[in-house]
C-alpha cells in the first residue's frame, strides 16, 4: 500500500516551499522531494555526494516551478552519518531537522512493506505534517562540534574496557584447554612471572597465540591508562568546572561525573524535570484504554549511557549518603520489600537523583541532607 503525499489541488495550508527527505545508506542516498502539492520526485545519489544533492534540489525546484530563492526544508533519521550532513545543509540555507528514528510511527501489521522508496515517502509525508504544526516525531538537538567531540573520551574508554575484558577472557579460555588456571589477574603485576613458569606446558602454536593476545591486552591497558590520566589532568587544571562540582558530592567520582556532564549536563538545556527524565528514558509509559490501566515501566528511550550510570550511582548513593533525604525516601518506600521492589525503587531513585544533581549544577542547591567530600589542603 503506497503513501499518498498530498492530494493535488487541495488547499493544505502548506507554504510553497520545497520539502526533502533523506534515506541515508552506506553507498547510496535516496532523496524524495516535493512542494507538498505535486507528487514526489525521487533521486538516488552517491553517499556523501553533496554536489549531487544540490543538483537534485535544482531539478526539483524546476519541476515544481519554484524560484531559486524558495525555502528548502529537509529531514533525515539520526544514524551513522551523525551531524555533519545537518551542519552542511544549514550552511546551504536549508532548514533541516534530525529525527529520532525510534519516534517515527510505523505500520503495525505483522508483515509490512519496507523499501528505501517507501521510507523516503514516509519521511516526506511526516515532514509536511510537521511543518503544519502537527507533533509527529521527536526532533534531536544539535551539539556543537566541540561538544560532540568532548564525548569521544569516555565512549572510547568504554569500548576499550570491553576489549580488555574480551582479551582476558580469551586468554583464560585458551589456558583452560591445557588445565592452566592462573589465580592472578591476567596481564597484571604478577602475570609475567606466572606465564614464564607455565608457558612450557602449552604447545608452541597456542603459546604464540596467547602471547599475541597478551600484546593486544597490554596495548589496550596502556591506552586506558593514558586516557584516564588525561581526563584527571583536565579536572585538576580546572578545565572541567562542572565535573569538579559534581565530584564534590560523596558517592560521585571523576568517571561518573565526566559522563554525566559530557552526555547530559554540559550542553543540553532542560526547561523542567519532566524534560530531563524524558531525555534519559526515565519517564513512565502508562497504557490506559477503556477499563485497561497498565503501567509499562520507564520508556528507556533516552541516553542509555547516562541512564545506566545513574542506576549505578544510585546504589552508591544509598551506601555513601545514608543521611540524605533521597536515601531516607528509598528506605521508607522500598528497602523493606523484596529484590524486585528494590530494583524498581532504585530506578525511581535514579530519576530523583538526576533531578537533584541538575538543580545542584544549575542553582548550586546541594541535595537535602547530602554530604560533601572533605577538602584536602
Amino acid at each position: 500500500m503506497s503513501t499518498q503525499i498530498v492530494l493535488q489541488g487541495q488547499d493544505t495550508g502548506i507554504p510553497a516551499d520545497l520539502y526533502m527527505s533523506f534515506e541515508l545508506g552506506d553507498k547510496k542516498w535516496q532523496l524524495t522531494l516535493s512542494d507538498g502539492r505535486r507528487g514526489p520526485s525521487r533521486y538516488s545519489v552517491g553517499a556523501g555526494d553533496t554536489a549531487a544533492v544540490m543538483q537534485c534540489i535544482g531539478k526539483a525546484r524546476e519541476r515544481c516551478k519554484l524560484d531559486s530563492q524558495s525555502k528548502v526544508h529537509s529531514c533525515y533519521e539520526a544514524g551513522r552519518d551523525g551531524w555533519w550532513l545537518h551542519r552542511w545543509l544549514v550552511e546551504q540555507g536549508i532548514d533541516n531537522i534530525v529525527v529520532d528514528s525510534s519516534s517515527i510511527e510505523v505500520n503495525r501489521h505483522a508483515r509490512r512493506a519496507k523499501t528505501d522508496q517507501l521510507d523516503g515517502d514516509k519521511l516526506l509525508t511526516m515532514l509536511l505534517r510537521h511543518r503544519t504544526g502537527e507533533r509527529v516525531w521527536s526532533v534531536l538537538h544539535e551539539p556543537s562540534v566541540q561538544e560532540e567531540d568532548a564525548r569521544r573520551t569516555h565512549r572510547e574508554l568504554a569500548r576499550l574496557a570491553k576489549e580488555r575484558t574480551a582479551h582476558t577472557s580469551r586468554i583464560s579460555s585458551l589456558l583452560v584447554l591445557h588445565n592452566l588456571r592462573p589465580g592472578i589477574v591476567i596481564g597484571g603485576r604478577y602475570w609475567a612471572s606466572w606465564w614464564e613458569s607455565h608457558c612450557e606446558q602449552v604447545p608452541p602454536v597456542l603459546r604464540t597465540e596467547i602471547e599475541r593476545e597478551c600484546a593486544r591486552l597490554a596495548l589496550v591497558k596502556l591506552q586506558v591508562k593514558e586516557l584516564e590520566a588525561a581526563r584527571l589532568q583536565e579536572i585538576a587544571d580546572g578545565k572541567q568546572p562542572l565535573v569538579a562540582q559534581l565530584t564534590q558530592l560523596r558517592a560521585i567520582g571523576a568517571k561518573g561525573a565526566w559522563i554525566l556532564v559530557k552526555e547530559l549536563f554540559g550542553w543540553r538545556r532542560f526547561a523542567n524535570r519532566r524534560e530531563l527524565a524524558g531525555c534519559l528514558g526515565l519517564a513512565p509509559t502508562p497504557y490506559a484504554s477503556g477499563d485497561s490501566q497498565i503501567e509499562q515501566g520507564i520508556s528507556k528511550a533516552g541516553n542509555h549511557r547516562a541512564r545506566a550510570l545513574l542506576v549505578e550511582l544510585s546504589w552508591s548513593w544509598l551506601r555513601l549518603q545514608p543521611t540524605s533525604a533521597l536515601t531516607q525516601w528509598f528506605n521508607r518506600r522500598f528497602a523493606a520489600g523484596g529484590k524486585r521492589m528494590r530494583r524498581v525503587g532504585i530506578v525511581a531513585l535514579a530519576r530523583r537523583l538526576v533531578i537533584a544533581l541538575w538543580r545542584y549544577l544549575q542553582n548550586g542547591e546541594i541535595p537535602e541532607g547530602a554530604v560533601l567530600k572533605p577538602v584536602i589542603a
